[in-house]
């Protein structure tokens, strides 16, 4: 036989269960709208990094057998960040190194670990923009896979320093690092301790090869 107290027990419990019930739609739907907020204040570079469009750029590959350097047309999807567009064209460059029936043929994958810009200072009197720094920093594969001699060691640097000029007009200068180091030479040969004019790269006005 069910007592009044069973009854009010049980009345109880419904009622309990039917707050709780209410106390979770409620969190779940300010749940759902927080995340809707941050999904709307998310930067917009992430929502919009996978739709960036190819575009044309210029790769300056050396040519070991004349010693100059070839302008190959890619087309390239690049970031909005210009250290990041610098890496992806450096990378670029290097892999077609590696690429078969290279004309700079050097067994490394990847040879960049970051590009910095720096500005630079104008001297007494300048009026115009002395432009940037590229700061390169290669990586310690690409420093041991060069072949050991000046001129392939010094095209390597001046196709670096042409590709990064072509595609980012503001880089007047350019410095080397090994794996976050100063060093000496490349392998052995191109100085290192130095800091380039972007300009002395100089390639020669060679037909542009179009490749994807």
């Amino acid at each position: 036989m069910i007592t009044r107290a069973h009854k009010i027990l049980f009345l109880l419990m419904l009622l309990a269960c039917i707050i709780m019930a209410a106390v979770l739609i409620r969190l779940r739907n300010r749940a759902q709208d927080r995340l809707q907020a941050e999904a709307a204040a998310a930067p917009p570079s992430i929502a919009e990094g996978s739709s960036v469009s190819p575009r044309a750029v210029t790769l300056y590959v050396p040519n070991d057998l004349d010693g100059s350097l070839l302008a190959v047309e890619r087309s390239i999807a690049l970031p909005a960040d210009s250290n990041a567009q610098a890496r992806v064209l450096l990378e670029s460059l290097i892999a077609a190194f590696h690429a078969d029936g290279s004309t700079h043929p050097m067994s490394v994958a990847s040879g960049i670990n970051e590009v910095y810009f720096l500005p630079v200072p104008k001297s007494p009197g300048q009026a115009a923009d002395a432009g940037q720094m590229a700061v390169v920093d290669l990586s310690g594969a690409l420093a041991a896979a060069q072949p050991s001699g000046i001129e392939p060691e010094t095209l390597t640097l001046l196709a670096v320093m042409a590709t990064l000029h072509a595609n980012l007009p503001t880089v007047s200068q350019v410095h080397f690092l090994v794996d976050g180091q100063p060093r000496d030479t490349l392998a052995g040969h191109a100085d290192l301790t130095r800091t380039y004019l972007a300009s002395e790269a100089n390639p020669e006005p060679n037909p542009v090869e179009t490749s994807q």
